[in-house]
């Protein structure tokens, strides 16, 4: 069974956006968004996805990745 990864730590990087900064324009914790930028969450809800990915200007393939 593969497994999904979360990239948002690097699409951050790519974007020289802080924690904080994402926090605010998203609307989701810093504890929270910090669990994704881990990899620490089992799920993730559309609207925060989309959230980020209009915070970030990216699409949910730069921040998700499927690996076997």
């Amino acid at each position: 069974m593969g497994q999904i990864i979360l990239r948002l730590d690097r699409v951050m990087a790519d974007r020289k956006i802080s924690l904080n900064e994402l926090s605010e324009k998203v609307g989701v914790s810093n504890v929270n968004l910090s669990k994704m930028k881990n990899g620490k969450i089992s799920a993730i809800r559309f609207s925060t996805l989309e959230a980020i990915c209009d915070a970030l200007d990216c699409q949910p393939g730069d921040i998700l990745e499927y690996k076997k």
